[in-house]
């Protein structure tokens, strides 16, 4: 679980992280999802931080039922594809959920 002071310390990337799910049109829910997932991951290293962010924004909509490509998110987040596809499994499994297993 993260702290109040979490929220405060990473609300620049908490608005990128808005910022990216508006151009994907998320929903209320997958954005609540999506910043739950990366505040409970987020790592050490900015060049990391962007990577976790779109991973978790991915992992978010799957959450929610609005699943949207790895392709679309990764634009939407100014990252590579294989950036989400190399972490969104890992964040749902730390935070104690099931991915999918198509």
């Amino acid at each position: 679980m993260h702290s109040a002071r979490d929220r405060i310390e990473y609300q620049p990337w908490l608005e990128e992280l808005e910022q990216a799910a508006d151009r994907l049109e998320l929903s209320t829910e997958a954005r609540s999802c999506a910043s739950e997932l990366f505040l409970l991951e987020v790592p050490d290293a900015d060049r990391s931080k962007r990577a976790t962010l779109a991973a978790s924004l991915y992992a978010g909509a799957l959450v929610a039922g609005e699943g949207r490509s790895q392709g679309d998110v990764a634009e939407a987040a100014d990252v590579s594809r294989l950036s989400i596809q190399s972490r969104w499994k890992d964040l749902l499994e730390d935070a104690g959920l099931e991915p999918p297993r198509w």
